[in-house]
């Protein structure tokens, strides 16, 4: 998958990078990792789509996702696709490179 061997690649790329180099990288990481997200929530959605609010709900807090009441559908699936997700060698090499830049002071979040 193109997008896990990108993400791969920018953080490999990362702990060399600095300053504006580095929040370009995250940005871009950061943008591969949504997507991914986003592909894998469709497909979680269309495999799970016939389960029953309630079946789902309990799948997601079998998988350490917790999740109430309040939450529809579609929140709970986005919940089991998100543990699915974050287990991924690209969702890990992204929060690793995240975290790693936020110890260098650099965030996508502009400062005020």
């Amino acid at each position: 998958m193109a997008t896990t061997q990108r993400i791969l690649d920018l953080a490999a790329a990362a702990p060399a990078s600095h300053g504006e180099d580095l929040v370009l990288f995250l940005g871009e990481a950061n943008e591969l990792y949504q997507q991914g997200l986003q592909v894998l929530y469709r497909e979680v959605a269309e495999r799970l789509g016939g389960l029953a609010t309630a079946d789902l709900m309990f799948a997601a807090e079998t998988a350490g996702m917790p999740c109430d009441a309040s939450q529809d559908r579609d929140e709970v699936i986005l919940l089991l696709a998100l543990v699915q997700w974050e287990m991924t060698p690209a969702a890990m090499a992204y929060t690793e490179m995240a975290e790693d830049a936020a110890r260098r002071g650099v965030c996508l979040i502009p400062k005020e």
